[in-house]
């Protein structure tokens, strides 16, 4: 039995390897890179695309798949980028595109902080079946950008009760309040269970 994380995203590698206490494997370190269509129309629905799709081109009933779909949302912009986070600033747009354009879009609308939240959905797909996890982090978004660590927006978002962006929170800190950390707390109980029957 072997668990395979179903991400090209190699920061979400990182930080799947550093929150779980298993052995994680790329699923390009065995089926090489590919591009998986996520054209779902939810976080879930994306998760899911990825996991049954790295699980049916394992052609083996002896792994468990894992997939993340993850992002931000902005009220006041209607819900963007939400599920198009990785693509907001267009396809192929790299983390520091996406994220000067929802700084550009932000101020845009005159403001320097807006509440904002991000998503992680987490499924897991094996022979003993389907299963997705969700976790939340409620926060806002500034107009400027601070601190080099993370990826993605993190450099402009400042979770409820502190100060600092996420490109500036201690890892250990981050670890303990993100959504893809509360999404995971509640995989890892199923990730056992399966493990368990293995």
């Amino acid at each position: 039995m072997k668990i395979v994380l179903a991400t090209g995203n190699k920061g979400k590698l990182r930080e799947f390897r550093e929150m779980c206490d298993i052995e994680i494997i790329a699923f390009s370190d065995i089926l090489g890179e590919m591009e998986i269509i996520e054209d779902a129309d939810s976080f879930k629905g994306n998760a899911l695309i990825k996991a049954r799709t790295i699980y049916e081109k394992l052609e083996s009933d002896e792994y468990i798949v894992i997939s993340d779909d993850s992002g931000i949302s902005v009220p006041l912009l209607g819900g963007e980028p939400g599920i198009y986070s990785a693509r907001y600033a267009g396809e192929g747009a790299s983390d520091k595109d996406n994220l000067h354009k929802l700084i550009d879009t932000i101020s845009s609308k005159g403001v320097k902080k807006t509440s904002a939240h991000y998503t992680a959905s987490i499924a897991i797909v094996s022979k003993y079946g389907e299963y997705v996890v969700h976790g939340w982090m409620y926060g806002d978004i500034i107009s400027t950008s601070r601190g080099e660590k993370g990826f993605g927006y993190d450099p402009i978002f400042v979770p409820l009760g502190y100060n600092l962006t996420l490109g500036e929170l201690d890892e250990e800190i981050k670890k303990s309040i993100s959504h893809r950390a509360k999404a995971l707390e509640l995989a890892k109980p199923i990730i056992e269970i399966l493990k368990r029957k293995f």
